[in-house]
């Protein structure tokens, strides 16, 4: 399902079971060494399918380590991205040559607790969310703008090394097309020389699960 969201260049592996084998670097179990069990077991898969992403690049297996917010370091030249929800695992993973960035996400497609709904979603968007459900009530949109945000998170910090907070970006949701635009409301990156204002997306459901990803095209060889 999630590779039919991102270009051809991206190698996607996903999985809806654990993979226990190979067995975590020794610096990636050192991440997670007083994880409870079941952070343990979401991380090892997870890292499984970044290894198994890499192998498809063409690139020897190697440990994945993280940054100081969580988020993987992948090897020089590569960008990518990791995501993971009950009953599901994914790893997206490009060339630098090929793209800036990726950002997935996936979420059960139930809806998120009423409380939470004011934290992720300003006014405008609780707006647009309540049109999509009298238009289409068997979705759960706040869910997807939720995951939605979460790509958008995914792909914009590896470019900037800064927290984006919910309330930065505001994003609209298409239903025919199932793509989604997160219009920047904080300072943008860079890329060739350009101020990067908006990230676009896809999203899909499948099996109970909602997917959304977005893929930074790579700017023009100077």
């Amino acid at each position: 399902m999630l590779e039919r969201l991102l270009p051809a260049s991206v190698a996607v592996v996903q999985t809806r079971s654990e993979i226990a084998e190979p067995a975590l670097f020794a610096a990636e179990e050192r991440l997670v060494a007083r994880a409870v069990e079941k952070r343990r077991r979401e991380f090892a898969s997870g890292r499984a399918c970044a290894h198994r992403a890499l192998a498809q690049l063409g690139l020897e297996r190697q440990p994945i380590l993280s940054g100081e917010r969580g988020e993987p370091r992948w090897p020089d030249g590569v960008v990518g991205s990791i995501t993971h929800c009950e009953g599901y695992r994914g790893c997206a993973l490009a060339r630098r040559e090929d793209l800036a960035s990726i950002g997935i996400d996936a979420e059960p497609d139930a809806p998120l607790p009423a409380e939470l709904l004011a934290d992720i979603a300003l006014p405008e968007e609780r707006r647009h969310l309540a049109s999509l459900a009298r238009a289409e009530p068997g979705l759960s949109w706040d869910r997807l703008l939720f995951s939605a945000k979460e790509s958008v998170y995914k792909a914009w910090f590896p470019l900037t090394g800064r927290w984006l907070g919910f309330e930065d970006a505001s994003l609209e949701l298409e239903p025919r097309e199932r793509s989604f635009v997160a219009r920047l409301l904080a300072p943008g990156p860079t890329l060739g020389g350009v101020e990067l204002r908006s990230f676009a997306g896809r999203w899909s459901v499948g099996e109970g699960t909602l997917f959304t990803a977005i893929a930074v095209a790579a700017p023009p060889s100077p």
